[in-house]
């Protein structure tokens, strides 16, 4: 078996570094026969250059995300069989450590992922990529039970997906006394400390708390093991440490309190820990679901004090430790003098703590991760492709309409929203309520009920109501019901007429079709009059709907071929053989040009037309597909011709023709290729995009409005929603049929 770990690694001085070296050398330990290859790829910190050991086969540069992906390929084609992600959100470059997911998008073996951090408040970006970790993962481990509860509630992670293995520890072979006479220790009852130093380890809290305890006990040596954590020593110095240095002065605990201002290696640190008396770890706050220091602790045998955070608590059950307030110094005076005073129970902690920690070492946790490993590699080995498509289904969010719900009021759906709470400042307009009522209607053709059949008679009247006398439609509307145009745009009228023929062909009730057939036949005298080409393309959408329910229609049909040739005459006047497009910008919704012709063209049974769509299509997907995600042209300033497309200000309404297009495309041609394309189109919303970060809010069951170059827009509009829900029902609908 052949196993890729994702970490930082040695000599870069991490705990995570750390940790990764010992599950290494653990498994090589149990390895009794050469069937183990290990290799490393290894996260190094911006601006540094490590001379790592042999074992790492590859270095990704934290802030590189083109390496991340060049990791994934590399592992991909040496035929790894499981990679093992250490995750904590610090080491990984993008915003929250976000470009971790581009090597999970392009990795095509089983994953396993062990959780260093696990956060009860995390920040929206937080929880979205933890939640696309481990939707991608095999198997999720983490190092306590609460982890696991907080993966459930927070993060909606099932319990079946997380195994808990402990926090390792390593052989501690020196005894207590031999330990301190070899630290030159033997007169002193030594406390310590260990780990990188930093505000949140709280180790003012504990020198505060000496001089009660040096009052009793004048030979106490509190040992503070560990350098300041790199990210601290980059952003403030040796502020904190310097800080302490003054309060030992302040304190008169010169002779008390000695700094290790070193990273020690695992020998130093082992021959320290055994021989402490009682260790400390003083952090100042409860969300620490898991300490590497403790477990070593515990591990050597050391009565433990602690703060109750997550980890301690349970580490330190059953009398393996004692517990103190936050920031209670004189609280842990006064264990730390009751300890000392009393020899039989400071002992019987110490023998709990070592009693436990034999289980705790790697040796042992070397099996579990190995027989994990095997388990993980033979389930994923035995699936096959039909489960895959099954699988992708499976993974894919419950339909729901609560957000959709959420901004349709008796009159419409409103257009925008702040956040998720519906705004007001801007009212209604028809281009939304023509999407929502096209949405409906996909939906009830999916699952008929009620509710849609309400909600599209909402959707309908507005359209109804904004529907002029001589067939045109006015767009915008105020939350108080007033007019804001005097006429709509081209655009909106193109869509209106798209969700009409849609609804001319599936409707569900029969007053619903004759409404819809009279706002139909009312605004085509206007077809032809029309200039702009994604509203001539939206209107030949709607026609094309139509006429696959009424096939015999002349007059129609007659439209529908002007329209068409209209098209296909402005991409005959704009293209050339390396700019093959419809106009000398690519700007919003570009997806519809190329679907309407091809609609177009088999409706019509025209191929000079079908031959415009696929050439504009093949022009377009190497545009959207040129990295290894989709990545659509922002709003920013577009794609002029002869210049550079803008990356941001991505938006839904592009990503939801896509899809539309590519499932065309794949209906005609019935390569697979398309398909594929099709549903990683439809992955940008739930964040295989240029940000790593899913626009799909699985709370709200809204959509953000846009990638920014700050960021998501996390206003979660009309637009955005609809956009996302039509994009799953195609999709859904064609994978469903591959079943």
């Amino acid at each position: 078996m052949k196993i890729a770990y994702i970490s930082s690694y040695h000599p870069r001085q991490c705990g995570i570094a750390t940790f990764t070296h010992d599950i290494f050398s653990a498994i090589s330990f149990n390895d009794t026969s050469p069937r183990i290859e290990q290799h490393i790829f290894a996260l190094t910190d911006e601006g540094e250059k490590y001379e790592y050991p042999d074992e790492v086969v590859f270095s990704i540069e934290q802030q590189e995300e083109d390496d991340y992906i060049k990791a994934a390929e590399y592992i991909n084609t040496n035929a790894y069989d499981v990679c093992m992600l250490e995750h904590e959100y610090g080491i990984f470059g993008g915003k929250s450590g976000a470009f971790v997911l581009s090597l999970l998008d392009h990795l095509h073996i089983p994953l396993i992922v062990n959780l260093h951090t696990v956060l009860e408040t995390p920040t929206v970006d937080e929880r979205s990529i933890l939640m696309r970790i481990a939707h991608r993962a095999s198997k999720i481990v983490v190092m306590s039970q609460f982890a696991i509860e907080l993966l459930s509630r927070v993060y909606k992670i099932t319990e079946t997906k997380t195994l808990c293995i402990p926090h390792g520890v390593p052989q501690f072979v020196v005894k207590h006394r031999d330990a301190k006479n070899q630290l030159d220790l033997a007169d002193r009852k030594v406390i310590m400390t260990f780990g990188f130093i930093g505000r949140s380890k709280g180790i003012d809290v504990a020198i505060r708390a000496l001089p009660a305890v040096v009052n009793k006990f004048p030979e106490v040596l509190y040992l503070v093991v560990g350098k300041t954590h790199p990210n601290i020593l980059k952003q403030a110095g040796e502020e904190y440490r310097e800080s302490l240095e003054a309060l030992v002065v302040e304190l008169n605990l010169q002779n008390n309190v000695r700094f290790v201002n070193s990273f020690v290696d695992i020998t130093d640190l082992s021959l320290y820990l055994s021989a402490c008396d009682i260790y400390i770890t003083p952090y100042v706050n409860e969300a620490q679901i898991t300490s590497g220091t403790l477990s070593f602790a515990v591990g050597a045998g050391a009565a433990v004090l602690s703060t109750p955070y997550w980890h301690a608590k349970e580490m330190l059950a059953e009398g393996r430790g004692v517990l103190f307030d936050f920031n209670d110094s004189e609280n842990l005076a006064a264990i730390i003098v009751e300890l000392f005073s009393n020899a039989d129970k400071l002992n019987g902690i110490r023998g709990k703590a070592h009693e436990y920690g034999q289980e705790l070492s790697w040796q042992k946790l070397g099996v579990r991760y190995l027989d994990l490993f095997e388990k993980v590699v033979l389930r994923e080995t035995e699936k096959s492709a039909q489960n895959s498509i099954t699988e992708l289904i499976q993974e894919l969010p419950e339909f729901d309409l609560m957000h959709i719900k959420r901004l349709t009021n008796h009159v419409g759906i409103l257009q925008h929203a702040r956040y998720a709470t519906p705004n007001y400042h801007h009212g209604y307009c028809l281009d939304d309520n023509c999407r929502a009522m096209l949405l409906t209607l996909m939906a009830y053709e999916t699952e008929p009920s009620e509710e849609l059949c309400e909600l599209m008679s909402i959707y309908l009247s507005y359209v109804h109501y904004m529907q002029m006398d001589n067939g045109k439609f006015r767009n915008f509307m105020s939350f108080a019901n007033a007019f804001l145009d005097a006429e709509g745009t081209e655009d909106s009228f193109g869509r209106t007429i798209w969700s009409l023929g849609y609804l001319l062909k599936t409707a569900p009730l029969p007053d619903f079709y004759q409404i819809g057939k009279e706002l139909f036949f009312n605004a085509v005298p206007h077809f032809r009059s029309l200039k702009s080409v994604r509203a001539v393309a939206y209107t030949m959408l709607g026609v094309v709907c139509y006429l696959e329910y009424q096939p015999n229609d002349k007059d129609i049909l007659d439209e529908l071929c002007t329209m068409a040739h209209y098209i296909a005459n402005e991409y005959r006047q704009n293209s050339t053989e390396n700019w093959r497009w419809f106009e000398k910008i690519i700007s919003y919704d570009n997806a519809l040009l190329p679907l309407s012709m091809l609609k177009a063209g088999k409706i019509l049974k025209d191929d000079s037309l079908i031959e415009v769509g696929m050439k504009s299509f093949g022009f377009l997907d190497q545009l959207l597909f040129d990295k290894h995600y989709l990545s659509i042209i922002g709003n920013t300033n577009w794609y002029v011709k002869d210049s550079g497309k803008s990356k941001f200000g991505q938006q839904p309404i592009e990503v939801s023709t896509v899809v539309l297009l590519y499932h065309q495309v794949y209906e005609m041609t019935l390569e697979e290729k398309y398909l594929t394309r099709m549903v990683q189109s439809f992955q940008w919303f739930l964040g295989r995009n240029e940000l790593n970060l899913s626009l799909y809010d699985s709370e709200t069951k809204g959509c953000c409005d846009g990638l920014e170059s700050h960021g998501l827009n996390r206003n979660q509009g009309a637009e955005s929603t609809i956009c996302f829900w039509i994009s799953y029902l195609d999709v859904k609908r064609v994978l469903t049929t591959l079943i």
